[in-house]
C-alpha cells in the first residue's frame, strides 16, 4: 500500500470517527456508518466529450496505450474529499469499466465514493475542464472537484 493510500484511508477514518463521535458522543465503534451495505457495481461513465478529451491527451502527451484513466478519491478539498483523474498502469485489484472506448480504473476502496459517477469536460466559453456529476455526494464545492458523503 503506497503512503497516498495510507493517507486517504487516515483522512477518511478521522472523518468518519468525528462524525460518529459528535452524533452519538461516544468513541468510534469501527462500524463505517456511511460504507454501503452493498455496492450496485454501477459503473464510472464518460460523455462522448470526456471520452475525446482523454484521448486526445493521450495522443498529443505520446503515452503509452497500455494506460488506463484513473479515478479516485483524495482527502482534502473544500467538502472533505477531492477527485482525482490520471493515466496509470491497472493492478489486479482494480475494477475496470470502459465508457466510450475508454478504459477506467477504479481501486475497490474507492469505489463506493464513486460508483455511478458520470465525468463530462465541458469546453464552452463559460467553463473548461472536467467536470463530475457523482450520485453519492451530499455536498459539492462550488469548483467542482471536491465532495462530501
Amino acid at each position: 500500500m503506497s503512503i497516498q493510500e495510507d493517507n486517504l484511508d487516515d483522512v477518511i477514518s478521522s472523518l468518519i470517527d468525528v462524525d460518529e463521535e459528535e452524533e452519538t458522543g461516544t468513541a468510534s465503534s469501527g462500524i463505517d456508518p456511511f460504507q454501503k451495505d452493498e455496492l450496485t457495481g454501477a459503473p464510472v461513465v464518460l460523455t462522448e466529450r470526456a471520452a475525446r478529451q482523454i484521448e486526445k491527451i493521450k495522443q498529443e502527451e505520446g503515452l503509452e496505450s497500455n494506460l488506463y484513466l484513473r479515478v479516485a478519491v483524495d482527502g482534502g478539498g473544500c467538502s472533505g474529499l477531492s477527485y482525482k483523474l490520471g493515466l496509470d498502469h491497472r493492478t489486479d485489484e482494480d475494477k475496470v469499466f470502459e465508457s466510450h472506448g475508454v478504459e477506467i480504473i477504479v481501486a475497490p476502496k474507492h469505489l463506493m465514493y464513486l460508483e455511478g459517477m458520470h465525468i463530462d469536460y465541458p469546453d464552452g466559453l463559460d467553463a473548461r475542464g472536467f467536470t463530475f456529476d457523482n450520485p453519492n455526494a451530499t455536498e459539492n464545492c462550488g469548483c467542482g472537484t471536491s465532495f462530501a458523503i
